[in-house]
């Protein structure tokens, strides 16, 4: 958000306070929505709208149809997911959970709701439909298991930095060998910490969320731990088809599917998403810094 004008910031903020909350009172957060009514707690996410409109209005492309897709698809999400609770109280997974997992995952991926925001921005698109899942998952499912939680741990960092030590040598290797990897000499610079945060939060945290506290969460609990790591690990794989590439790029795919295997076993040992985030993120800062 290079140049953003005072307005995008303010978005960003807005839409980076309710992850932020779910983050460090998420069970707080969903006791007092259990207290509310059905349809209000339903319908309160329809204010998704709300930093789309903003944004929308003073960058001149305000659209009712954007509009009112991003205050209905919350609520499509609160319903479905208030529905899944009384089908499946036991949360092995319903059908529901997929209904909305899948083309939230496709949308993002194939880069559907872009065209809604100015260019350079779209990023904000991507984090109010997290905004909306986890308003859903953690306020209404009440999804266990997920690990979505900021209170930092030693554990994290001892797991998350030991992945990474599995992981690197391996991936170096490999893509050094498919000429995937190229190194570069970069000094140390104090605003690497700055990029790690900034990698942190816009990109390692909504990708574990969804792949490892909502899929593999859900998944182990359908075909067990090794097969969920397995699939949730070739899924992020594949997720990955189209980037920094114009083509199907199977080496980003490959290399990808291995780094998920890794991360799921980050995320696993104590069911902890800022163990898997910070593998996430120090991976993907290593390529960014010196490849």
């Amino acid at each position: 958000m290079q140049n953003a004008a005072p307005v995008d910031i303010a978005v960003l903020a807005l839409e980076l306070a309710p992850a932020a909350l779910f983050g460090f009172a998420g069970d707080r957060v969903a006791q007092a929505c259990a207290r509310w009514p059905a349809v209000p707690r339903t319908l309160l996410p329809a204010v998704c709208a709300l930093p789309y409109a903003l944004i929308s209005s003073a960058h001149y492309m305000f659209s009712w149809k954007w509009c009112v897709f991003y205050a209905v698809l919350p609520v499509v999400i609160a319903w479905l997911l208030g529905q899944a609770v009384i089908a499946d109280p036991e949360q092995r997974g319903n059908w529901r959970d997929a209904l909305i997992l899948v083309p939230l995952g496709l949308a993002i991926d194939l880069r559907w709701l872009e065209p809604a925001w100015p260019g350079g921005l779209a990023g904000l698109g991507k984090l109010l439909v997290v905004d909306a899942a986890l308003y859903g998952f953690v306020a209404i499912r009440r999804l266990t298991g997920t690990g979505f939680d900021f209170h930092f741990r030693w554990s994290d960092w001892k797991t998350g930095l030991r992945e990474l030590v599995f992981f690197a040598p391996l991936v170096i290797g490999l893509g050094w060998a498919l000429g995937f990897l190229h190194p570069h000499r970069s000094a140390l610079q104090f605003s690497m910490i700055y990029k790690w945060i900034y990698i942190f939060i816009f990109v390692a945290v909504p990708e574990e969320l969804y792949f490892r506290a909502w899929v593999q969460n859900l998944l182990e609990r359908r075909v067990g731990r090794r097969a969920a790591l397995c699939i949730t690990a070739v899924l992020f794989g594949l997720s990955h088809f189209n980037k920094r590439s114009t083509h199907f790029n199977w080496t980003y795919v490959f290399l990808a599917s291995i780094a998920g295997i890794f991360y799921g076993r980050a995320w696993r040992e104590q069911r902890r998403l800022p163990a898997s985030a910070i593998t996430h993120t120090s991976v993907d800062a290593i390529w960014t810094f010196w490849f």
